[in-house]
């Protein structure tokens, strides 16, 4: 991993949703973060200090992080000039998009004259084998979402750590660029070739003890249209014995999908379980997780009431709240 403290690049991000990378630090591991650098225009907020590229230095900033993630995972020319600035100043860089830092001439260019390191988290470190679809030793918790960053990695987190504070065996397996840097290593999924991405997921969450949960880390959703993919490979990869249904109440329509409508919980408990059957006739929904970040406290107790009288299903914001109801329900 690359050297603590960070600026936390938000770029030109259109709301906060964009800058999810940077709140997942800012959540999970708020000391890294000394400070966010924001363009003109730029519509999120980590809560921390501005800082331009040589207060960060002064500072001891040590690694300027991309925390945007844009759609396509492309380095835009507007961030170009700043991510100079920060590698003559003397900062590594680290991002997570799809767009890699090592493939910009610019930038390789910039970073060798200054003596700085390019990180590329979303590049898969081996060759993942191809899944054999065996059963394997262990638990695993699955979180499935009715769309893209609705708070799956947040939920997974939640649970792993209650787990651990209770005492039990419990690992968070990271599957994306956010959860890599909040843990330290995974599988960064979606950069792997698509034959091979059920396999990336068997290789993660390998044989363990009887009593252990491997919390995997979901990505996309099984109903849309761009991401669809990727869940399969961890539904099909994971073998979950347990899915957590995640969902984002406020949102009018699929994460860059205007003409798609997001899917009920009850279509999402459908498919996400049929298909999770496949590979093993155990698994249960035992769960769901509602991000009610856009809901006061009134509003959230409310809505998650209903949705778990309407469910039959212990329903909590695990990370406004507890984990602890979710944790109770594994089988």
């Amino acid at each position: 991993m690359f050297d603590a403290p960070y600026l936390l690049f938000l770029g030109d991000a259109p709301d906060q949703l964009a800058a999810k990378m940077a709140q997942g630090i800012i959540s999970w591991r708020p000391e890294v973060a000394a400070g966010q650098y924001r363009m003109a225009g730029c519509q999120a907020d980590m809560g921390i200090r501005d800082m331009t590229v040589p207060e960060a230095v002064q500072a001891g900033v040590k690694t300027l992080v991309i925390g945007v993630v844009n759609r396509g995972g492309i380095i835009s020319d507007a961030w170009k000039s700043v991510l100079i600035e920060a590698l003559e100043a003397g900062l590594d860089i680290a991002s997570g998009l799809h767009n890699h830092l090592c493939d910009d001439a610019e930038l390789v260019a910039a970073a060798e004259a200054n003596g700085c390191s390019l990180y590329d988290v979303r590049v898969p470190t081996m060759n993942y084998p191809i899944a054999n679809g065996k059963k394997r030793t262990g638990k695993r918790c699955l979180a499935v979402g009715t769309d893209c960053s609705v708070g799956k990695m947040y939920t997974a987190l939640a649970m792993d750590r209650e787990m651990k504070k209770q005492g039990r065996k419990s690992t968070f397996r990271a599957t994306g660029q956010c959860g890599i840097l909040i843990e330290g290593k995974g599988v960064p999924l979606d950069a792997v070739v698509a034959d091979f991405m059920a396999g990336a997921v068997e290789y993660l969450t390998p044989d363990n003890d009887a009593d252990h949960w491997d919390m995997i880390e979901g990505q996309g959703s099984l109903f849309h249209a761009s991401y669809s993919g990727v869940t399969m490979a961890l539904v099909h990869g994971g073998q979950p014995d347990a899915l957590i249904l995640c969902h984002e109440p406020t949102r009018p329509h699929m994460r860059g999908l205007p003409d798609y409508q997001l899917p009920s919980l009850q279509d999402l408990r459908e498919v996400a379980l049929r298909l999770a059957r496949v590979v093993n006739p155990a698994c249960e929904v035992v769960g769901i997780s509602i991000n009610t970040q856009h809901l006061n406290e009134e509003e959230a107790l409310a809505y998650l009431a209903k949705v778990e009288e309407e469910m039959g299903l212990p329903t909590v914001d695990p990370f406004r709240q507890s984990a602890a109801r979710l944790i109770d329900a594994l089988p």
